[in-house]
């Protein structure tokens, strides 16, 4: 015969479930005290670094000649598009920023918005141009493309990037905010404790795989207008390929991350000198793997498919696949099963007046 089980006051439960709700609403701000705690050491690290780097150049001012200051006076912008290796990538630009002489900088927006207000636009543009201390600066972040040249600068940066697959990417994106990676797997995403598939997800019209969510890699290079953020925007489309064919030194693809790593090496090896190597042998070549992403059924990929954001998407795609091998087509050559940089293939002659 089991024991007699006493019922609980209806007081002591109404205290009870108040003492909860206010032990949670402690925890909750603790929690928001501590992240703007850390958000405060953060910001108080990054202005030690500024001023550290500053100093080394006030005192190292005038040791350089007037050639090599001209020389390092180049700008590279990676506004990085989400889940499209831009991390694998951006790691071989940290390993080399030492060796090389060059300096990099994330470019950290609030809540990592890829538009920015008029006036941090402006802020912005000048720190890149002013900014002679992070010369030469290789600047990364989601951001998305601002054209130099509408805020009346006279020195405009180089912008490079990496598109995917429209559906590949999204299905990293999809299982990264609820898996996270291999690259900080402690970190405690989003939608961590969602283990509905991305191919559930699609069957049962789901907001986090729904076809609007393509839509990135489009605006991303169309820029900060509003019709850019539009999703299935026609004239999106065309600004973000007009962007891509003017305003970019070179748009890789994740699928041949290699390849864009040592065209960009021929290209600019003040800023990529050894990458190539670097990306064959070092650790973090393939460093950020998304945790427990399962491929979607072709019945997914169909559906997805018929969406006419997915085909802007893979249209703009496409576009930029044809453009990164055309380039690759011009720049390397296979011998023996590997691939190598072509020499220089022009020179200068007939050269007047002659020198006495």
């Amino acid at each position: 015969m089991g024991l007699p089980r006493t019922a609980m006051p209806a007081k002591v439960q109404l205290l009870a479930v108040l003492a909860f709700a206010l032990a949670m609403l402690f925890i909750e701000n603790q929690i928001q005290s501590l992240e703007e705690s850390r958000a405060k050491l953060e910001l108080t690290i990054a202005r030690h670094e500024v001023a550290e780097v500053e100093q080394r150049h006030s005192e190292g001012a005038g040791r350089e000649s007037g050639p090599r200051a001209e020389k390092d006076d180049a700008v590279v912008i990676y506004n990085r598009v989400p889940k499209t290796a831009s991390t694998s990538f951006t790691n071989i630009a940290y390993d080399l920023c030492g060796k090389n002489g060059f300096h990099v900088l994330h470019i950290n927006t609030t809540r990592n918005n890829p538009v920015m207000s008029l006036q941090d636009q402006v802020r912005f543009v000048r720190n890149v141009t002013s900014w002679k201390e992070m010369k030469p600066g290789f600047y990364h972040g989601h951001v998305a493309y601002l054209d130099f040249s509408k805020y009346g600068s006279a020195g405009k940066p180089m912008y490079i990037n990496v598109v995917r697959d429209p559906i590949e990417r999204l299905v990293s994106y999809y299982y990264f905010l609820r898996f996270g990676d291999d690259y900080r797997p402690a970190l405690r995403r989003r939608k961590q404790g969602d283990k509905k598939t991305f191919d559930e997800c699609v069957s049962s019209g789901g907001p986090d795989c729904a076809p609007d969510k393509l839509w990135l890699q489009i605006p991303f290079f169309c820029g900060h207008h509003p019709e850019c953020w539009a999703a299935g925007s026609r004239w999106a489309l065309q600004q973000a390929r007009y962007n891509l064919l003017n305003q970019y030194l070179l748009v890789g693809v994740t699928e041949e991350l290699e390849d864009f790593v040592m065209i960009l090496e021929a290209a600019l090896p003040r800023f990529f000198r050894g990458a190539t190597e670097l990306y064959r042998t070092g650790k973090k070549s393939h460093l950020r793997k998304t945790t427990d992403k399962k491929p979607p059924t072709k019945e997914t990929i169909t559906k997805l498919q018929q969406s006419d954001i997915w085909k802007m998407e893979n249209e703009f795609y496409e576009f930029a696949l044809e453009q990164f091998q055309f380039a690759r087509a011009h720049a390397v050559r296979e011998k023996d099963g590997e691939l190598e940089v072509l020499a220089q293939s022009f020179f200068y002659e007939k050269i007047y007046p002659k020198a006495n």
